[in-house]
């Protein structure tokens, strides 16, 4: 894999403070082949986001994927897509149970988990200005069930989600580190970019996320972050003007 560097672009963000992020996570990081559901990856996730928000001082959101118990598009195609996206949303809620758990085992006691669509017996439903309130208390929130509502991917969810909570970022933890110019499983010479447009993303179709969600990243201007989720520990850095881990996208 080699790397396409465009600096200028990257320094010209670099200046801006954030103070509120908002964290995307598949839910491939909380299992793996065997086991779709590991506790020790809720703990170690956990932990990682303490540790990111006792640095940084950050308000933190996160929302939260369920490909690791189910994901809607891939049912089978005579099955109903709104009944297939659904149990996709409902495996999100289970996720995000198990991370608030770990998060409060770990002390972040006050940590809240909402849902898209009415829960109430496992997490409080998602109201705009009470998140942000959640937020404003320095409380870790968690989203689960995206938008709740059927073919939209929780990638449309954090670009909505960070519009309303007024985020400066968008952290988009992916199995790779950035976004590539081909598919760099399949393509060993693909190129890496430090830093894209959104309508470059668009354009060029580099599906890091669905075109959906870069659009509408590209309507608030919220700049979206992309990197390994191994790198989980180095979100620290970006807080301090670093992003040679990942690619940036933004204006």
């Amino acid at each position: 894999m080699e790397e396409m560097s465009l600096p200028t672009r990257k320094i010209r963000y670099m200046s801006k403070k954030i103070d509120r992020a908002i964290l995307k996570l598949s839910g491939e990081v909380f299992g793996d082949e065997v086991d779709p559901i590991k506790f020790t990856n809720y703990e170690s996730v956990a932990k990682e986001i303490l540790k990111i928000v006792e640095e940084t001082k950050i308000e933190l959101a996160v929302v939260i994927g369920g490909g690791n118990i189910f994901r809607g598009r891939e049912a089978e195609s005579d099955v109903d897509n709104t009944e297939a996206d659904a149990m996709g949303m409902l495996a999100t809620v289970i996720n995000g149970i198990g991370l608030r758990e770990a998060l409060v085992r770990n002390g972040a006691k006050d940590t809240r988990l909402m849902t898209a669509f009415d829960l109430r017996a496992f997490a409080e439903p998602y109201i705009r200005l009470k998140a942000r309130h959640h937020l404003d208390e320095k409380r870790l929130v968690i989203i689960a069930g995206g938008l709740g509502i059927p073919n939209f991917s929780t990638d449309s969810a954090v670009a909505q989600y960070a519009d309303e909570l007024r985020c400066n970022i968008i952290f988009k933890a992916s199995t790779v580190d950035g976004v590539y110019d081909s598919d760099p499983w399949k393509n060993h010479k693909a190129i890496r970019y430090n830093s894209v447009t959104y309508q470059e993303a668009i354009v060029k179709e580099l599906g890091i996320m669905d075109t959906t969600a870069f659009a509408m990243c590209k309507r608030s201007g919220i700049p979206i972050f992309v990197f390994n989720i191994s790198d989980l520990d180095k979100l620290p850095q970006i807080i301090k003007g670093d992003y040679s881990f990942g690619t940036l996208i933004h204006k």
